[in-house]
């Protein structure tokens, strides 16, 4: 299939596309193809896109193109796109608290004044997963939580209260990834599609943006989760016991962790690019050696070179002028606003059901942003809003790696992930469509 869709727009004269636009809609195609399949891994698709962009669009390209073209390095540097480095700098703080204990010990103390009903201990537990995957991956969240749990989990009878407690992980996690744009992958997408046309969002500036919806949406998962699965007269007991380490390596790591996130948080005040703020503990916990080559090795390499990619993919499409003419092929400018952006919610939610929510993202984002120009809507919007489209998927196992990791725990059903999914997914992309866009504009944000 993906060979077919690759080949056609080659081999077929397309109509108001020139030779660039043609050889990028078969990579286009290409990589549809192969994303909502899987028929590869996602970032071998990824790596193919830039790989086929330099030897087709590029000033390296094999048979070369008529005009002005990107160059080949420009299509290379994706992989080391301002947005990667700052998701790098993410995933080794990440590491870093998996490698010293700071996420479980971290978890168990904020965990203390929730305990003593179960209702209120879930709340807890998904409030805490959420924070957690404003900063570390929401897969590496989840599995730490999911350690937490595990022992409440073994002594609950079989039923509802299980299915609950193993449910309120994954979607905490999923929330909680929408606040920071080191939370999850789309967030990163979007960040890059911005930049690569000069409308960067700040670290602040996201969360000012997704933290109202993220935190909306959270409680109305705890009151649904509870009220459907958990009694609150459910025996929930906890260990809550801590043992931080001690030990100097732990302490610089402490130290350099709450300095990098300070500085995120602060990016307004001293003007350092939250890009670079990232780099900082990639460089410091190498050169302390509190981290080492085997750390970075265990990074999650795979989902930089798929944000990569997504970025490579938006930047051939905007230069071959590929996007105009998808763009074209309807009358957008017809629709009203509010509609076209109810669109661009369910078309993102939808497709992140189906596919990876990364996947969807690095297809969506590029021609979204392409639509935003020449119509009255603020571009910014559109990327963070098609991005937490994306993140608020959670109906299936394939749709998040939370969803798969605590499906691969046995205690959730895939009618049980479907109907929670929908039901917080459907409320949350009705929130992100309808109230998110004016409060933004009534605040002043966009």
């Amino acid at each position: 299939m993906g060979l077919v869709a690759f080949l056609l727009p080659l081999l077929l004269d397309v109509p108001g596309l020139g030779p660039g636009g043609q050889r990028m809609l078969a990579i286009f195609l290409l990589a549809i193809v192969l994303w909502v399949t899987e028929a590869i891994p996602l970032v071998a698709t990824a790596v193919l896109v830039i790989l086929l962009q330099v030897l087709m669009i590029s000033d390296q390209a094999l048979v070369a193109l008529p005009g002005d073209v990107l160059r080949a390095e420009d299509y290379f540097a994706t992989l080391a796109n301002p947005v990667i480095i700052l998701f790098l700098g993410g995933f080794m703080i990440a590491a870093g608290a998996g490698k010293f204990g700071l996420d479980r010990n971290l978890a168990a103390v904020l965990l203390r004044p929730f305990a003593g009903n179960a209702r209120r201990t879930v709340l807890g537990l998904m409030a805490i997963t959420a924070l957690l995957s404003m900063f570390v991956s929401n897969t590496a969240t989840t599995a730490t939580m999911f350690a937490v749990i595990l022992p409440i989990l073994a002594v609950l009878p079989p039923g509802g209260s299980r299915t609950g407690l193993a449910l309120a992980i994954p979607v905490a996690a999923n929330v909680g990834g929408i606040g920071t744009p080191v939370g999850s992958p789309p967030n990163a997408i979007a960040l890059g599609a911005l930049q690569a046309q000069g409308d960067g969002v700040s670290f602040v500036g996201w969360m000012l943006l997704a933290v109202p919806l993220m935190v909306v949406v959270l409680l109305f998962a705890w009151w649904y989760l509870t009220r459907r699965y958990i009694a609150p007269d459910t025996p929930m007991e906890l260990d809550l016991s801590s043992d931080f380490d001690r030990s100097p390596a732990a302490k610089v790591f402490y130290l350099v962790a709450g300095a990098t996130v300070l500085l995120w948080l602060t990016e307004p005040l001293h003007g350092i690019s939250s890009s670079t703020v990232g780099f900082i503990p990639v460089v410091v916990l190498l050169a302390t050696q509190v981290m080492g080559g085997d750390d970075l090795r265990m990074l999650q390499w795979p989902v930089l070179w798929l944000v990569a990619g997504g970025i490579s993919l938006g930047a051939g499409i905007g230069a071959t002028g590929l996007d105009v003419w998808l763009l074209d092929l309807v009358a957008w400018e017809r629709l009203p606003v509010p509609l076209l952006i109810a669109l661009l919610v369910v078309t993102g939610l939808a497709l992140s059901t189906v596919i990876s929510n990364s996947a969807t993202a690095n297809l969506l984002i590029p021609l979204s942003l392409s639509l935003a120009t020449g119509l009255p809507i603020d571009p910014t919007a559109i990327g963070v809003i098609v991005a937490l489209a994306c993140a608020l998927a959670m109906a299936l196992p394939i749709s998040t790696p939370p969803n798969a990791v605590a499906y691969a725990t046995g205690e959730v059903d895939t009618r049980a992930m479907a109907t929670s999914g929908l039901i917080i997914g459907g409320a949350g992309a009705a929130l992100l469509a309808l109230a998110m866009p004016p409060l933004w504009r009534g605040l002043g944000l966009l």
